[in-house]
C-alpha cells in the first residue's frame, strides 16, 4: 500500500477521493464506487454540504470502517470554540461514525482568535474523535505559528498544489515538521489534459495526462493527491496513475511549467505568499 505514516500516528493512503462538489446520491454513488475498487482514503467537509452523503457509502459498505481514512473539516466561519465543537458533533453525526481519521480547519478565519481555534482542534485529538489533526489553506507564516509556537501536534497540511502551482516553502516546512501536504485540485480541474507538454508526457509512456500529472505529485516525499472522480472509469485510471514511470526528462518538463496558476482563491481566502518560480 501507499501510505504516508508519520509520528502522530498518520496512516493515509497518498492517494484518496475528492468529493467537492458532489452532493446527494451521486456522491454517495460515487463514495460506494471508490471503495469498491480499492480507494481507502475520503476527502469531505462541512462546507461541501455532502457529509452525509459521504456517511451513507461509509455504512452501506462492505470495507470496514476501521480499514478507511476519512477526512473532514470545519468552515472558516464556526471557528470560535463553541461552532467549532458543534460543527465537529455533526460531521461525526452525517459521517455516522464516531471518530473521524483526519479533522482539519478548512480556511483560516478572519478577526479569530487563532490560539482557541487550535486549542480547540486539539482538544478533539486528545479526546479520540479526531484521530488526526491538521489545516488546510493556511499560508506559511501562520502554519509556522501553529506549529513551533503553539506546539500543535499537527498531521498534514491540505493546500491546492499541482504541475502549475508550485508550494516549495510549504513542503519544506511539512518534511521539516515531519507532516503529510495533501494537494487538492491536483489535476488542475482537468486543465492538465489540454497543456501540451503534460499530454506530450502521456504520449511517451502511453498513459493519460491525468495520470502523469497524478504521478508527478505521488512520486513526491510525503505528498497526498485527493482528485474527484465520480465514474469508476476515472477511479480506476487515477489508482492507475501508480503504474506510470516518470524520468528525469519528463520531471525537468513540468518542472519548467509556470508555477503560479492558483485555481483556488475565493474573497476569504488568506494573502498568499508571493509566487514561487
Amino acid at each position: 500500500m501507499h501510505n504516508l505514516v508519520n509520528r502522530h500516528h498518520l496512516n493515509m493512503p497518498k492517494l484518496g477521493l475528492g468529493t467537492w462538489p458532489m452532493v446527494g446520491e451521486e456522491c454517495t454513488r460515487a463514495v460506494a464506487l471508490a471503495l469498491e475498487v480499492g480507494y481507502r482514503h475520503i476527502d469531505t467537509a462541512a462546507g461541501y454540504n455532502n457529509e452525509d452523503a459521504v456517511g451513507n457509502a461509509l455504512v452501506q459498505s462492505s470495507v470496514p470502517r476501521e480499514q478507511i481514512h476519512v477526512t473532514s473539516k470545519v468552515w472558516w466561519d464556526k471557528l470560535a470554540p463553541q461552532d467549532m465543537r458543534a460543527s465537529f458533533d455533526n460531521t461525526l453525526k452525517a459521517l455516522q461514525s464516531d471518530y473521524v481519521d483526519l479533522f482539519m480547519i478548512h480556511w483560516p478565519g478572519k478577526d479569530w482568535d487563532v490560539a482557541k481555534a487550535i486549542e480547540t482542534l486539539v482538544s478533539f485529538k486528545e479526546d479520540g474523535r479526531a484521530r488526526n489533526i491538521g489545516v488546510a489553506n493556511f499560508p506559511l507564516p501562520l502554519l509556522r505559528k501553529v506549529v513551533e509556537e503553539f506546539g500543535a501536534p499537527l498531521s498534514v497540511l491540505q493546500v491546492e498544489y499541482h504541475v502549475t502551482l508550485g508550494q516549495n516553502a510549504l513542503l519544506d516546512f511539512v518534511r521539516q515538521h515531519d507532516m503529510a501536504l495533501t494537494a487538492y485540485s491536483p489535476i488542475v480541474r482537468n486543465k492538465v489534459s489540454e497543456m501540451p507538454v503534460i499530454r506530450q508526457i502521456a504520449e511517451k509512456h502511453g498513459v493519460l495526462p491525468t495520470q502523469v500529472a497524478l504521478k508527478w505529485l505521488l512520486d513526491q516525499p510525503n505528498v497526498a493527491a485527493i482528485p474527484k472522480a465520480a465514474s469508476k472509469e476515472n477511479q480506476l485510471s487515477n489508482l492507475a496513475s501508480f503504474k506510470v514511470e516518470l524520468d528525469d526528462e519528463d520531471r525537468a518538463m513540468i518542472a519548467a511549467l509556470p508555477k503560479d496558476q492558483r485555481m483556488v482563491s475565493p474573497p476569504f481566502a488568506p494573502q498568499w505568499d508571493a509566487p514561487q518560480r
